[in-house]
C-alpha cells in the first residue's frame, strides 16, 4: 500500500505577494464549479477558483481567507493556489465591502439595464469578504 502523506504543503500566492507557505492538514478551495475539499494524498487536480471562502486546517485550528479568481493545482502532498486576490480577515475593509454589497443589490433591484453577471460577481465578492471578516 502506498504511503499517504499526513500533511499538505499549502502555498497561496497573488500577483503582489506570497501569502502562505505552510504545512496543513486540510484545504477547502472555492472552485468556480463548487467547493473542493483537499486532504493529503488527493489525486492530482487543476481547477479554476471562483469567489469564495478558502479555508485550511493547521494544528487543529481552522483559518479562513476571502479568495477571488485564479487557479489551484493539487498534487498528492501539495496545494498551490495562484489567486487574483486573497485577503485575511484582518485585511478586509468591512465598510467598503458593505458599500459594494449595497450598491450591487440596489443595481439588481433597479429596472436599469445592467450587466447582471458582473453585478452578481461583485455581490458575491462583497458578501464573501464580509463573511470572512465576521469569522475572525
Amino acid at each position: 500500500m502506498a504511503n499517504i502523506p499526513q500533511k499538505l504543503k499549502l502555498e497561496i500566492v497573488t500577483p503582489e505577494r506570497l501569502l502562505i507557505s505552510e504545512e496543513v492538514e486540510e484545504v477547502t478551495i472555492p472552485g468556480s464549479e463548487g467547493y473542493l475539499g483537499i486532504l493529503p494524498g488527493h489525486l492530482p487536480l487543476l481547477t479554476t477558483i471562483g469567489a469564495g471562502v478558502l479555508s485550511y486546517h493547521r494544528s487543529g485550528q481552522k483559518y479562513h481567507l476571502a479568495a477571488c479568481g485564479g487557479f489551484a493545482e493539487v498534487l498528492g502532498d501539495r496545494v498551490i493556489v495562484v489567486a487574483e486576490t486573497v485577503e485575511r480577515p484582518g485585511e478586509i475593509d468591512v465598510s467598503r465591502a458593505q458599500i459594494a454589497k449595497d450598491r450591487s443589490e440596489k443595481q439588481l433591484m433597479s429596472r436599469e439595464q445592467i450587466d447582471v453577471e458582473a453585478t452578481m460577481a461583485s455581490l458575491l465578492r462583497a458578501t464573501t469578504r464580509i463573511k470572512v471578516a465576521e469569522l475572525r
